[in-house]
């Protein structure tokens, strides 16, 4: 039930999402905190590769994961989920440098799918040169 003037809508943070990815998130936290991967890994007990997946978007963590990740990162888990809320401070200096390092991650990302589509393309021909010889 509700009262004149009430609403039945569950309210939503204010602010819009930032565009990134979340690993692209997980990657501007750990930079504005000076850490590396390995410290990062370190302080939530997990692979350094796990870690480094989940900046490259290869994989997400669970949830778990994901909270251990906002404290050690001091930010909001929804930060880091959908970019929503406060973002980490950019280090001092770098202003011109974080576009190009998000540009190269996508490059990265795009290398690594460009890579499996080569991958399957190899197979699917040795297939059929085997399938024709056979």
């Amino acid at each position: 039930m509700t009262f004149p003037g009430e609403s039945n809508t569950i309210p939503f943070p204010s602010g819009r999402a930032d565009g990134d990815t979340l690993g692209g998130r997980i990657w501007r936290a750990r930079d504005a905190l000076n850490l590396s991967l390995e410290d990062l890994a370190a302080r939530i007990g997990l692979p350094e590769d796990t870690v480094g997946g989940w900046e490259r978007d290869h994989a997400e963590p669970d949830t778990k994961a994901l909270f251990m990740l906002a404290g050690v990162l001091s930010v909001s888990p929804s930060w880091l989920i959908a970019g929503i809320g406060e973002a980490p401070a950019d280090p001092p200096g770098d202003e011109h440098l974080h576009p190009l390092l998000r540009q190269l991650r996508e490059v990265r990302h795009l290398h690594d799918e460009t890579g499996r589509a080569i991958a399957a393309l190899e197979a699917e021909i040795a297939r059929l040169i085997a399938r024709d010889r056979g």
